[in-house]
């Protein structure tokens, strides 16, 4: 119910007075479909929505583990021109196999409830790239039981970017976050190379990991498209393995819409 209200709030901020031409912005940045998030805001007075679903199969202990995101969709609302609020949640369906016959399984549940903001701290200049940063809480208390974890979880990054050319950019984060009770730090990094084959389609490549303080590192890769239907509505889709990791298959697809101010 809570989660339902703050999203009729942020829908009701978006919406544009009756009578006024929308305006759109030149160019729409999301934060989908990879792990690597942009500095880049949502404008001021603008909503944007991001959504989406996907399939990732990993492997441990001899148990195949099929986890579906039915939708992962994430609000993102420009309040400052260097402050936007973020609020997100996942529908997730788990289940486990062993020599092909089902042992456990989820049909499916909320997951905590994130709530954040991002800042804009610097505009790239020459060899400076643009930065931004994210803070997060993971709250717990809409979560189903199955993924409710006993505390709020917290995480943050910093995301830098970088122009390599009129149609090619750079892009990576630095952060660290304590999800799902840890007690110890995981490190996160991302690195995504991006590139603008037309101006409404481009792809990307991108490597990631995981590095906890007691445990073993994990790194992946994925790679996708982001197809521009209009100015504010894009789809997307990609694809990724773990490279030292588990995963052994990851798909997903998803379409975002900025609601014109």
């Amino acid at each position: 119910m809570k989660f339902r209200i703050l999203v009729a709030v942020l829908l009701l901020l978006g919406c544009r007075v009756y009578g006024q031409e929308p305006v759109i912005p030149e160019e729409m940045i999301t934060d989908r479909p990879d792990e690597t998030e942009a500095p880049n805001l949502v404008p001021k007075g603008f909503l944007q929505i991001e959504t989406g679903g996907f399939f990732e199969e990993r492997e441990e202990n001899d148990i195949l583990i099929k986890l579906t995101g039915y939708n992962t969709t994430m609000l993102r609302y420009g309040v400052l021109s260097n402050l936007e609020l973020r609020i997100g949640g996942d529908l997730l369906g788990y289940k486990e196999e062993l020599n092909g016959s089902t042992i456990a399984e989820i049909s499916s549940g909320l997951t905590p409830l994130l709530v954040g903001a991002k800042i804009g701290i610097a505009e790239e200049q020459d060899l400076l790239p643009q930065i931004g940063l994210m803070l997060h809480l993971r709250l717990p208390f809409n979560a189903a039981e199955d993924y409710r974890p006993e505390t709020t979880g917290i995480d943050f990054r910093f995301a830098f970017s970088h122009d390599l050319s009129e149609k090619s950019d750079l892009s990576y984060n630095l952060g660290a976050e304590w999800l799902d009770d840890a007690t110890e730090a995981t490190y996160i990094y991302t690195i995504a190379y991006g590139y603008e084959i037309t101006d409404n389609f481009g792809v990307f490549a991108e490597l990631y990991g995981d590095l906890p303080e007691n445990s073993s590192a994990e790194h992946f890769f994925d790679a996708g498209f982001t197809y521009n239907l209009q100015k504010n509505l894009q789809l997307d889709a990609f694809a990724g393995t773990g490279i030292n990791a588990d995963q052994k298959l990851l798909l997903g697809a998803g379409i975002s819409y900025l609601i014109p101010n």
